[in-house]
């Protein structure tokens, strides 16, 4: 059991270091609005993820073996709404900004995000399996891997934010905010790719 806690731990580790939609828009927030602006964000996933685990765990992932066009309409509303993200990231006024288009995620969108992330899926689908035993208490397992994943995922983020909000930081001008303002946009948007490769 604490060899498999510590696999877990370390699965989730990766998984939620490793660049994707959710560390990108973490990262793009943060420089664009501030880290206290970029915690609704990162507490969607903390909390969304975890709920999309405990979903697949109980039976949801069947759903993508009985349909598998499914998949690729999730990729296409998830890229959508990443090119709408980094829209938005790209036209933000700043840490301060108070124009509707600078608003950060809030928590229930973040949380909704979730269920058109393909880089999600992939990891749900892919923890499941890998973490339950068969004919082991199916419950406990699927539980404490939605827990594992969603302790990881906010330090994870919260460091993407961090860094974002440090190179935001560094600039001395508006010019150099919005520039990394399009840069951060733009590696949303270059997300996209991610999803189809």
């Amino acid at each position: 059991m604490v060899s498999s806690l510590l696999s877990l731990t370390l699965f989730a580790i990766a998984g939620a270091l490793t660049p994707g939609p959710n560390n990108m828009i973490s990262a793009a927030s943060g420089a664009a609005f501030g880290f206290r602006r970029t915690l609704p964000q990162i507490w969607g996933v903390t909390f969304g993820f975890p709920i999309m685990i405990l979903a697949v765990g109980f039976g949801l992932g069947g759903i993508f073996i009985a349909v598998p066009h499914l998949h690729v309409i999730l990729k296409i509303i998830g890229a959508g709404y990443l090119l709408y993200l980094a829209w938005k990231i790209a036209n933000a006024g700043g840490p301060h900004g108070s124009d509707p288009i600078a608003r950060p995620l809030t928590v229930v969108q973040s949380a909704l995000f979730q269920w058109v992330n393909p880089k999600a899926w992939t990891l749900a689908l892919g923890v499941v399996p890998a973490f339950t035993t068969i004919g082991g208490d199916l419950v406990a397992e699927v539980l404490l891997i939605a827990l594992v994943m969603g302790i990881v995922s906010f330090p994870a983020l919260a460091l993407w934010a961090g860094f974002g909000v440090v190179l935001a930081r560094t600039l001395s001008n508006d010019r150099q905010r919005r520039i990394v303002n399009l840069i951060m946009a733009a590696l949303v948007a270059a997300s996209v790719v991610m999803l189809f490769v």
